[in-house]
């Protein structure tokens, strides 16, 4: 796994959190391997981070401070310079996609008990519910995708298709939440970022910067 920090001043884990809702790219994170020999390279810059994803798959997960538990809104910015191909974003094994970014949600009353576990605790626990924003496949923005991961617990909302360029983003986690689950949302614990090109043996460039829950 390659985690590089570059110019950070920020206090290790959730004491960098400076400003409310401010989901700052410092050593918090930590990454979660999907498979023993592959592994994106995330370069952590404070407001920012770089993500290389060569014929790879991974994710890099952290918590949300308990002051922001109960904020259903969130904004970024990101970009691709270097794409995959568009794919099938609801079969395993042809699912690549350039960003994926997790919004991962749990019963308020289990918040406390899983705040700052591993990813792989928090995904396997009972009421963990998730939204991921995908920039891959192609379909129409917003469209909402049962995910082949996880079903019932983990659903996709289609972002932007597979191609480069860069956008800002800004969405309603509770409007896009109740669209895909059907229920309002439980306590926002963590979040999470992944880029996947293992399937088609691709390379990804890409960055995201500015995430802000609100």
């Amino acid at each position: 796994m390659k985690l590089f920090i570059r110019g950070l001043t920020l206090a290790a884990g959730l004491s960098g959190v400076a400003e409310a809702g401010v989901i700052p790219f410092d050593n918090g994170w930590k990454e979660q391997g999907f498979s023993l020999f592959s592994s994106n390279d995330y370069t952590l810059e404070g407001g920012s981070m770089g993500v290389v994803s060569d014929g790879s798959v991974s994710m890099i997960f952290r918590a949300v401070p308990e002051a922001d538990w109960s904020l259903l809104g969130a904004e970024w910015q990101w970009s691709v310079t270097q794409s995959v191909v568009a794919t099938d974003l609801t079969t395993k094994g042809v699912d690549d996609r350039n960003l994926a970014l997790y919004f991962v949600f749990v019963d308020p009353t289990r918040a406390k008990a899983l705040s700052g576990s591993s990813a792989r605790r928090v995904f396997n626990e009972e009421s963990t519910r998730t939204l991921v924003y995908v920039w891959g496949g192609d379909y129409p923005q917003g469209q909402v995708l049962a995910s082949p991961f996880q079903p019932g617990k983990l659903m996709i909302v289609a972002a932007r298709p597979a191609t480069t360029g860069s956008f800002s983003e800004t969405v309603d986690l509770a409007a896009d939440f109740s669209r895909a689950f059907g229920q309002p949302p439980g306590a926002l614990i963590a979040v999470g970022v992944s880029a996947d090109s293992d399937d088609t043996d691709a390379y990804i460039d890409a960055r995201i910067s500015g995430l802000r829950l609100r």
